[in-house]
């Protein structure tokens, strides 16, 4: 893993749970990781539900759009995390690969979708104490 990891968010349509779970990641370890998402069949648009379920938490995602998953972006990760996307993500050896079981959240509305945003926050920060802890310098006078 370089000195900046880089993490993949797989979903099917790229439209609410990874670009959720994208903006979360870059809220919490700003640029100290590098954010991707993308989607097995992208959608036209990024769920309006999702949208106004991150902005109650401050977080802007009306800009985002929907991405198609491509071989270059699973090779350039160093971690992809799917959400109900199933097999359709390309595997490389070397690759840390998770899946998230999180309800989707196409056609519900906001109230259905806060439940969704506020469990992806808690895999978010699972995610980014590893790989911070990955990553961080050795302290000086530490054993190994």
């Amino acid at each position: 893993m370089a000195d900046k990891p880089s993490v993949l968010f797989v979903c099917v349509h790229n439209a609410g749970r990874s670009q959720m779970a994208a903006a979360w990641l870059t809220h919490l370890a700003g640029d100290r990781v590098e954010v991707r998402s993308a989607g097995s069949a992208p959608g036209t648009e990024v769920n309006p539900a999702a949208v106004a379920a991150m902005a109650e938490v401050g977080i802007d995602i009306s800009a985002a759009a929907p991405k198609p998953l491509t071989v270059a972006a699973v090779r350039e990760s160093d971690v992809c995390v799917t959400m109900g996307c199933g097999d359709t993500c390309p595997v490389f050896p070397g690759k840390r690969y998770l899946d998230w079981t999180l309800d989707d959240p196409a056609g519900q509305g906001v109230e259905a979708v806060r439940p969704i945003r506020d469990e992806i926050k808690d895999l978010v920060e699972g995610l980014v104490e590893g790989l911070i802890a990955e990553i961080a310098p050795e302290q000086p006078g530490a054993t190994a």
